[in-house]
């Protein structure tokens, strides 16, 4: 077992459809701390930074466009393996292969819009946390 920090975000969907009290309870039922929250609107810029990887694939504009198009908040949450327990909370990244129970099981209905983000690692939770939370 490993003390970690992860990084997760509630996208616009999830914000505009005032889930973000749900999300967030989720995380703190299962044991985890939230260390740092914030609010804000992604520009361009930290989009194409945060979403590196998927800059030259052909879904990069969709994304682009979803990720800026509100609010998100941006969450830095802690514990025992928070990184795979995190992930476990939010289920699979297309909802309906989402397990019930999970956030994207119980309340997603597509894969480009599915409310939650979340590390996939723990070197990815420091590059996306050191990106959010300067």
């Amino acid at each position: 077992m490993s003390q970690q920090s992860t990084f997760i975000m509630v996208k616009p969907d999830g914000v505009r459809r005032g889930l973000i009290g749900e999300i967030i309870s989720r995380f703190e039922r299962k044991g985890l701390t939230l260390d740092k929250i914030r609010v804000l609107t992604i520009d361009e810029d930290l989009a194409r930074r945060h979403y590196a990887e998927h800059v030259e694939k052909p879904f990069f504009p969709e994304l682009l466009a979803f990720i800026t198009s509100g609010p998100v908040v941006a969450m830095q949450w802690s514990g025992e393996n928070a990184v795979a327990v995190a992930r476990k909370i939010m289920g699979a990244t297309n909802p309906q292969e989402a397990e019930p129970g999970t956030i994207r099981g119980d309340y997603g209905l597509v894969v480009t819009e599915n409310l939650v983000h979340g590390s996939d690692s723990p070197e990815s939770a420091a590059r996306e946390l050191a990106l959010f939370f300067p």
